[in-house]
């Protein structure tokens, strides 16, 4: 089910054309990191791997509609930051990932 979450939302992006070329290239790649990122989680603590990616989904979605609402892009990314905050010790590599995807989102035509 995660992984489905995060095969779709790789569908909208390579769908999005609004999306500039190496913005989409750089996000698909992060997502490919998370996906694997997750399924590593998801073995030992499926209740949160599942938050990261709905919050991962949520985020993604408003930073790249054409019609951006910037408080709904802050208050996703918010909650995807808050989802990981209790695994950088623990899962080092999913927090790099979140993080750099966080950053990009925030980037995208703000």
């Amino acid at each position: 089910m995660i992984q489905d979450r995060i095969a779709k939302l790789e569908d909208k992006v390579r769908s999005a054309t609004h999306i500039q070329d190496d913005t989409r290239t750089e996000l698909l790649d992060i997502l490919a990191g998370l996906k694997t990122e997750i399924e590593s989680l998801a073995k030992t603590n499926e209740e949160d791997a599942r938050s990261i990616a709905r919050f991962a989904d949520v985020s993604t979605l408003e930073a790249t509609r054409q019609d951006k609402r910037p408080q709904l892009v802050d208050a996703a990314l918010t909650g995807l930051n808050s989802s990981i905050s209790s695994f950088e010790s623990t899962h080092p590599s999913l927090t790099q990932t979140v993080n750099r995807l966080a950053t990009l989102l925030s980037n995208m035509g703000f």
